[in-house]
């Protein structure tokens, strides 16, 4: 049964619930409080439980067109470039869980999904910030700060980790700061030395930080982000701010010299402070009658595991195949919207859990820092490897 679903949020999450749900048969109307079209950031790595369902949305060949495939990620000491493991990606990744393992830039990615959610029929609105979400037995009814209200059988709240959907469904305060800074920055490849220039994912572990590297855009640029524990002053919504080579390099301590030289090649950085909310609880957190979160709007997590946006868009995957189950719009819609987040609560629980290791073991010190470098040693991809991530589904 087709159904009116409301969406707010334009990002990543929103638009692939956009497109999934229109390809489902629902009539969806989608709400960005930007005034363009556009998403910050600079890249994304997309695993296999990921990039398989653009494959389920008939968009892998366009994934592929704007995606780097790194053949491995390589872990080294901050400190004096080591090396401390590797774990192949490329054709083993396929191989082993059926799907690739993809970097993109974030922009990218995002005009694709635009385009996609477009094409299927979904209608998208800019400039419409929300201020009051009203819901009943029967319909959901939002009201913006300018223009007419809209009214749904559905709303699904998208609007990533400053969320107006979530604050009035659960009430539950703003997310925290985690004492973690990351700065961003993107260099084309044709302006590095050569040999700083990748086709792979790099990870340099110091003493509470740690820097990211891997090819976007067909390998043509490099993303490079690092992140140190530390405090930013300012607004905790002011999280896109101007940063130097020399404050990163003060930030991050002793490196070696490949990573001092990367560093210092952006000619811009950004800063974002990292805000998070504890693990979810129960379903209750994810959907509540008529209302439903998707995203950093449910579950907004470290980047440390990498899962972000994979979150998000196994998400979309799931509340379509739950809106599937629709056979009427009265309690049925609660019912689905129920299902959905039965399925996906627990998952992205262990996802946020896991990135909150992630980043104790990434920047560690001392004798534990010393056992995480004689683990990797050892065991190698076996401890990098993930399966129960990348096998999962949506559910």
């Amino acid at each position: 049964m087709s159904v009116q679903v409301l969406i707010a949020g334009g990002g990543i999450g929103g638009l692939a619930a956009a497109l999934a749900l229109t390809r489902g048969g629902h009539r969806v109307r989608l709400f960005e409080q930007a005034p363009q079209w556009g998403e910050l950031g600079a890249g994304v790595q997309l695993g296999p439980n990921a990039t398989r369902l653009f494959a389920d949305w008939g968009l892998a060949t366009r994934l592929k067109d704007i995606a780097a495939a790194p053949c491995q990620v390589t872990v080294r000491r901050m400190k004096d470039g080591a090396a401390l493991a590797r774990m192949r990606l490329g054709e083993t990744m396929r191989a082993r869980y059926g799907a690739p393992y993809f970097t993109v830039h974030r922009g990218d990615l995002h005009a694709l999904l635009l385009q996609a959610a477009r094409s299927a029929g979904a209608a998208l609105q800019l400039d419409r910030r929300i201020a009051q979400v009203e819901a009943s037995a029967e319909s959901v009814q939002v009201r913006f700060e300018a223009g007419e209200p809209a009214e749904g059988e559905v709303l699904v709240g998208a609007d990533g980790v400053w969320s107006r959907v979530r604050e009035q469904l659960l009430h539950d305060g703003m997310a925290l700061p985690t004492g973690h800074l990351a700065y961003r920055a993107m260099v084309p490849q044709t302006g590095l030395p050569a040999t700083l220039r990748s086709r792979d994912v790099a990870v340099w572990l110091g003493a509470k930080a740690h820097v990211v590297a891997y090819p976007v855009r067909r390998g043509e640029w490099l993303n490079v982000v690092a992140f140190i524990e530390g405090e930013r002053p300012g607004a905790a919504q002011d999280w896109d701010q101007q940063a130097h080579s020399p404050e990163l390099l003060a930030g991050l301590g002793r490196v070696a010299p490949d990573l001092a030289a990367l560093v210092q090649a952006p000619s811009a950085w950004r800063l974002w402070s990292l805000h998070d909310r504890p693990p979810l609880q129960g379903a209750a957190q994810m959907a509540r009658g008529r209302v439903a979160l998707l995203g950093d709007a449910a579950h907004p997590m470290l980047p440390y595991l990498a899962q972000g946006a994979a979150m998000a868009l196994e998400d979309a995957a799931e509340l379509a195949t739950a809106m599937k189950s629709l056979q009427r719009p009265g309690d049925g819609a609660a019912a689905a919207l129920q299902a959905y987040a039965q399925r996906r609560w627990a998952r992205c629980a262990r996802v946020q859990r896991r990135a909150r290791r992630n980043g104790a073991i990434f920047h560690a010190m001392g004798p534990v820092r010393w056992s995480r470098d004689l683990s990797l040693r050892l065991l190698g991809e076996r401890l990098l490897d993930v399966p129960w991530l990348y096998e999962g589904g949506a559910g």
